[in-house]
């Protein structure tokens, strides 16, 4: 097996997990989908909490890349989180699909210890970069009312996450839309980049 064939793998996974959940896939479906046999998805990860763990780490890398690239584009705290929020947008793909760890999160009894834990691990440092993002824009003045940084930051987790929940419940984008509104008015329209 070459390396190709597990990030074959690595890759229809994430679309399928974030598709369908955890519970929502089997191994035969991965094999069908990259053109192998089910023994070598076992080959590549023995178990399917190898596979999820190895997912999940993966995904966290990319995310971690992806807000510094924020933080790179965007002077303003109100510019990255915005950003940040088309992310969550973005990821819906028109209500079919969402965000792994969101994904995941639907079928938390199912997930090992080790996968939880790479979870938490997530949103607690995308929570620390919230907070920080909060605090750049109650220093520039590009985020309106921001009186606590930290309780803002796991608010708006909670909105992104349930956002999504809501809209790929119903196959419908425009219920996340409507459930940041509120909080996407409170940036300045002339800070955001």
């Amino acid at each position: 097996m070459s390396p190709d064939t597990k990030t074959a793998l690595l890759q229809a996974a994430e679309r399928v997990a974030r598709a369908r959940g955890f519970d929502g896939f089997s191994y035969a479906d991965l094999a069908q989908e990259v053109g192998i046999r089910k023994a070598s998805v076992h080959h590549h990860f023995p178990t399917k909490e190898t596979l999820s763990v190895a997912l999940l780490q993966q995904y966290c890398a990319h995310f971690k890349k992806l807000r510094n690239d924020i933080d790179q584009s965007h002077e303003t705290g109100a510019g990255r989180l915005r950003a940040l929020v088309d992310v969550y947008h973005d990821a819906l793909q028109d209500g079919a699909s969402m965000c792994l760890c969101v994904a995941f999160s639907a079928s938390r009894d199912s997930l090992s210890g080790a996968a939880l834990t790479e979870i938490c691990a997530f949103r607690t440092d995308l929570r620390q970069w919230l907070r920080d993002v909060f605090q750049a824009g109650q220093h520039d003045n590009s985020i309106a009312g921001v009186s606590d940084p930290r309780s803002e930051a796991a608010a708006t987790l909670a909105l992104l996450e349930g956002g999504q929940l809501a809209a790929r419940a119903q196959r419908d984008p425009s219920l996340f839309t409507a459930s940041v509104e509120h909080m996407l008015a409170r940036l300045k329209h002339n800070q955001t980049h």
